[in-house]
C-alpha cells in the first residue's frame, strides 16, 4: 500500500462549526496525504457553509455540500459514501478527530494482510476541550473487546461487528465494500451499529491494531451523551436488529456475548417501565448474563421488578424516560418507530450503542 492509495474521509456534520474545524485540521495533519474530505452538512443555518468558504474555499481536497433539506444521519452518511472517489473510505464525525498517523497505520495493515477489507484501532476518549481521559479510554476499549490479546487479523470478521469491537468511526475500509453495504435508512436510529455488523459480516478479512488512531469526544450534544440515560430509539432498534440476525453457528457465541451486555440493561428498563413480567422472564431466560446468579446485579434487578409489579397495579404501563442505567428495550421492530415518536428529539449526528 503506497502513497498512491487515495483515501476518502467522509465527514457528516450538524451545527458544530467550531468542532468541525478541529476535525478537518486533524485530517489535513495526516502523515498519509493522498486524501479527500467529503463533507455533508445537515445544519439548519449557513454558519458552517460560510466557515468552509472562508477557511477552505480554495482547497481542492474538500468536497463540501450543504443538504437542504437536511437528510438525517443515515441518508447523509450514505450520500457521503456515494460521493467518495477514493480507493478506501474512512468515516469520522464532526466532533471527533484523527491521530496524525491514523490513515498511515491502518493502510499498513493491507501490506501485512492483503486479503483484508477493513481495519480499525483504539479510540481515546476526550472532553470538549480535547483533554484525554486515559482511565476512561482504557475502560472503553476494554469494554468493546479491544485488547492487546485481540490484535491482528480477526479469525471471525463478523464477530467484531456483532460485539461492537468495530468502532462507530475512525475505521478504514475498501470503498467498494463500504458503498455496497452503506447506511440503511430502515435502521436509521442505530445505523452505525447496523452498518458495522453488516460490513464485518461481508468482509473477507478484518484487522484490529492495538494502537490509538482516533479521538472520541464526549460532549453534551453528542447523541451518546444525549441518550445515555434514556430508553433511546437507537438502543431499542439495535437490540431488535441483534435479535433478528440470521447467523451461522460459528457466530452464535458472538451474539450471546453481545446479549450479555444488553440483557441486564433491557431487564432494568422493563422494570422501570412497569413491564415486570417481561423483565422477569428475560432475566430468568438469560441467567448467563448475570453469571448464573453470582452477580449482585441480578438481585438488584429482581428488587426493581418487584417494585415495578406493585406500581403496575396502581398505574397504567407507559414508557418512561427516567435517568438510570443506559439501555435498550426488547421492543419488536414494528413498535420501534412508535417509541421513537415519544422519545425526546436529540442530535443524531452519530450513535454509539451502550
Amino acid at each position: 500500500m503506497t502513497i498512491k492509495t487515495k483515501v476518502s474521509i467522509c465527514l457528516p456534520t450538524y451545527k458544530r462549526p467550531d468542532l468541525l474545524i478541529g476535525c478537518i485540521e486533524s485530517c489535513f495533519a495526516q502523515t498519509h496525504t493522498n486524501i479527500e474530505i467529503v463533507i455533508g452538512d445537515d445544519s439548519p443555518d449557513d454558519s458552517t457553509e460560510r466557515m468552509i468558504a472562508e477557511r477552505y474555499g480554495n482547497d481542492k481536497r474538500i468536497a463540501y455540500r450543504r443538504n437542504t433539506p437536511a437528510l438525517g444521519q443515515s441518508r447523509n452518511v450514505a450520500s457521503l459514501f456515494a460521493r467518495a472517489t477514493g480507493d478506501k473510505i474512512l468515516l469520522i464525525h464532526d466532533d471527533d478527530y484523527l491521530a496524525e498517523h491514523c490513515i498511515e497505520r491502518l493502510l499498513a495493515q493491507w501490506q501485512r494482510h492483503p486479503e483484508i477489507q477493513a481495519a480499525f484501532g483504539n479510540q481515546y476518549e476526550v472532553d470538549h476541550d480535547g483533554s484525554i481521559d486515559y482511565a476512561s479510554s482504557r475502560h472503553m476499549n476494554h469494554a468493546y473487546h479491544r485488547t492487546p490479546a485481540a490484535a491482528g487479523l480477526q479469525a471471525l470478521p463478523g464477530r467484531t461487528g456483532i460485539v461492537q469491537m468495530f468502532p462507530n468511526n475512525g475505521w478504514l475500509a475498501d470503498a467498494a465494500l463500504v458503498k455496497q453495504i452503506s447506511y440503511d435508512e430502515q435502521h436509521a436510529v442505530c445505523c452505525d451499529y447496523v452498518f458495522g455488523v453488516r460490513l464485518c459480516l461481508a468482509a473477507r478479512g478484518v484487522c484490529y491494531i492495538d494502537e490509538h488512531v482516533s479521538y472520541y469526544r464526549k460532549t453534551d450534544v453528542s447523541v451518546s451523551q444525549s441518550t445515555r440515560n434514556t430508553t433511546s430509539a437507537s438502543s431499542l432498534a439495535a437490540w431488535s436488529f441483534l435479535q433478528g440476525l440470521t447467523l451461522p453457528p460459528a457466530l452464535e457465541p458472538a451474539r450471546k456475548l453481545a446479549m450479555r451486555r444488553f440483557v441486564p440493561i433491557v431487564v432494568s428498563l422493563y422494570a422501570r417501565n412497569n413491564k415486570a413480567r417481561a423483565g422477569l422472564n428475560l432475566a430468568l431466560a438469560n441467567l448467563h448474563a448475570y453469571r448464573y446468579g453470582l452477580s449482585a446485579r441480578l438481585y438488584y434487578h429482581l428488587l426493581m421488578i418487584c417494585k415495578s409489579a406493585r406500581r403496575s397495579k396502581i398505574q397504567p404501563a407507559v414508557m418512561s424516560f427516567e435517568t438510570g442505567e443506559a439501555g435498550v428495550d426488547v421492543t419488536p421492530v414494528a413498535q420501534v418507530a412508535q417509541v421513537a415518536q415519544v422519545a425526546p428529539m436529540v442530535d443524531v449526528t452519530r450513535t454509539r450503542v451502550p
